[in-house]
């Protein structure tokens, strides 16, 4: 298993913070974001990490692998990862680098034995009790039947009777049969499509939802992981201070 942890954001929403440093890098209780998921990973003896730059590099860490998005200015998240492709083989967890949580979550996507899998909240809206900052509109929420995923995009506020809705944490955890099927399918796309990209403005300014989607209308199975522990995703200045109530 290796860590592919996506770091090349400009973090526009924490640049009084971050001050021209990567949001990774972000100290959270006296250990940066990124530190802490890689002693979390490094606990279950993933010591395989790679992580996407883009405009800052100066995290600090050694011992794992850089691999630099010289293009993240014409590109978005999907773009980012598959700057890293030439990693993309084997058994593979993508993880964003502004996300915290606990060992409790990571045992349950490591358990996961499927192709592609993705940890979902399903008790989510809580979590958007007195978050102004960062609103309920801007989650990236699922929609459920049994267990299968039906569709991914931010701000889903209703379904049929017989389904549910969730939030999409943003790993993703392949097994090397997945990491195959999802470059590959990229790699198709990037030949081939044209214009608008689900909800994106095209495949090149596309998120992970994005082309979490397009496998999903390609009946290509991807598996929810329903979470439960403690996360969350530090955005705004108002995420980092939670986080810090959260994460000792």
């Amino acid at each position: 298993m290796k860590v592919i942890i996506i770091a090349a954001g400009s973090a526009t929403r924490l640049e009084k913070v971050t001050k021209g440093k990567p949001k990774g890098s972000l100290e959270i209780n006296g250990k940066s974001i990124i530190q802490r998921q890689i002693e979390l990973f490094k606990k279950y003896n993933i010591d395989d990490i790679i992580i996407i730059t883009g405009p800052h590099k100066e995290f600090g860490i050694s011992n794992v692998t850089y691999v630099e998005d010289t293009n993240y200015e014409n590109h978005d998240v999907l773009g980012s990862l598959m700057a890293a492709s030439n990693f993309l083989k084997g058994e593979v967890l993508t993880c964003y680098s502004d996300l915290l949580f606990d060992e409790d979550i990571l045992k349950q996507i490591l358990n996961f034995n499927g192709e592609i899998g993705i940890p979902i909240d399903l008790d989510w809206e809580k979590k958007y009790i007195g978050r102004i900052q960062h609103p309920k509109s801007e989650a990236d929420n699922v929609i459920l039947k049994d267990t299968a995923i039906l569709k991914i995009r931010k701000n889903i506020s209703n379904c049929n009777f017989n389904e549910v809705i969730g939030e999409f944490l943003g790993p993703i955890i392949f097994s090397e049969n997945g990491t195959k099927i999802f470059v590959e399918k990229y790699n198709k796309l990037k030949k081939n499509h044209q214009g608008n990209f689900h909800n994106a403005i095209s495949l090149s300014k596309a998120y992970l939802t994005d082309m979490i989607q397009e496998l999903i209308n390609n009946n290509i199975k991807i598996e929810p992981i329903l979470i439960h522990g403690k996360w969350i995703e530090i955005d705004t200045p108002e995420d980092l201070r939670k986080a810090k109530k959260l994460f000792f």
